[in-house]
């Protein structure tokens, strides 16, 4: 068996355009662009780049981008002024905190500091707790959960009874794609550093979300035939022979899962691509949301 390999590339982009569309519906209706504040503390070279990236996509499609750049050094108080002046700009329809945010910051208080209706990271407690209720809908939900969905729908699999295994419980991606995964009628369970033989869980799940930031932590015979792998890791590693010295990686040994699995996410360019389209699509629901309720 060789693996369908999943390119979240050309699946961002489908939907990237149809944001933009969205984005240019708006402005005709309002007279103004959707936009996204992003608050950025210290100069942490990944955080700075992926800031770089959501911006420069969003503008791409049309949405204005205001950004709150502050250094390493910052007191709690001045994070939390900055994500008030996005809260207050009317311009301003989703706010993302790049995290994490240096050890002195409480990224919790700054978290729930967010606007609950420009919250489009999905990150605030009410949004992840409804996320976790039965009955409830949150009016948001964060991104990379939100894009391993997709690309699960994409790749044809069948969620509803289907058992599915997420390695890794943080807060960003392992926790709420669990959450979603459960609300899908899926049997989940999660596995974590503490988990005693990860691999006997692994080796029964017809879907397996890997997000434990561990490279090749997961290996072809850890994994079902036929079952469907989404790879969220992305590691760096030494490559003496890559240009820059080193690549990137996911948690998935790819060459071993490939001759097993029946898809899998490329790493990178997999997961990565659809977690900045959601970002966008959250920004887009926001705006909507903020000017047809000023307008009523």
């Amino acid at each position: 068996m060789t693996a369908i390999i999943i390119d979240g590339v050309p699946i961002a982009e489908r939907l990237r355009a149809e944001i933009a569309a969205d984005a240019a519906r708006f402005k005709d209706a309002y007279g103004y662009s959707p936009g996204l504040g992003v608050v950025l503390v210290g100069d942490d070279p990944a955080s700075a780049q992926y800031v770089r990236m959501k911006r420069r996509a969003c503008e791409q499609a049309g949405i204005a981008s205001i950004a709150q750049l502050l250094p390493a050094t910052s007191a709690q108080d001045d994070v939390e002024a900055a994500v008030e002046a996005l809260n207050a700009d009317p311009t301003v329809h989703g706010i993302l905190v790049q995290l994490p945010l240096p050890p002195q910051i409480n990224e919790e208080r700054v978290l729930r500091l967010v606007s609950l209706e420009k919250d489009v990271d999905g990150f605030h407690p009410i949004n992840l707790g409804a996320l976790a209720m039965k009955g409830r809908e949150p009016t948001f939900t964060p991104a990379t959960p939100t894009g391993c969905m997709v690309l699960l729908r994409e790749a044809g699999a069948t969620i509803e009874g289907a058992n599915a295994v997420v390695v890794g419980r943080s807060n960003i991606v392992g926790l709420p794609v669990a959450l979603m995964l459960m609300k899908a009628n899926a049997t989940v369970t999660v596995c974590h550093s503490r988990t005693r033989e990860i691999a006997s869980y692994t080796r029964n799940a017809d879907i397996v979300i890997a997000a434990i930031g561990k490279p090749h932590f997961i290996r072809g015979d850890w994994l079902k035939p036929g079952a469907v792998v989404i790879d969220v890791g992305t590691n760096r590693v030494d490559d003496p022979t890559a240009e820059r010295g080193y690549r990137f990686v996911g948690d998935v040994d790819f060459e071993s899962a490939k001759a097993v699995v029946g898809a899998l996410t490329k790493v990178p360019g997999g997961v990565g691509p659809l977690t900045i389209t959601m970002l966008m699509s959250n920004t887009m629901k926001a705006a909507w949301l903020i000017a047809q309720k000023l307008t009523m």
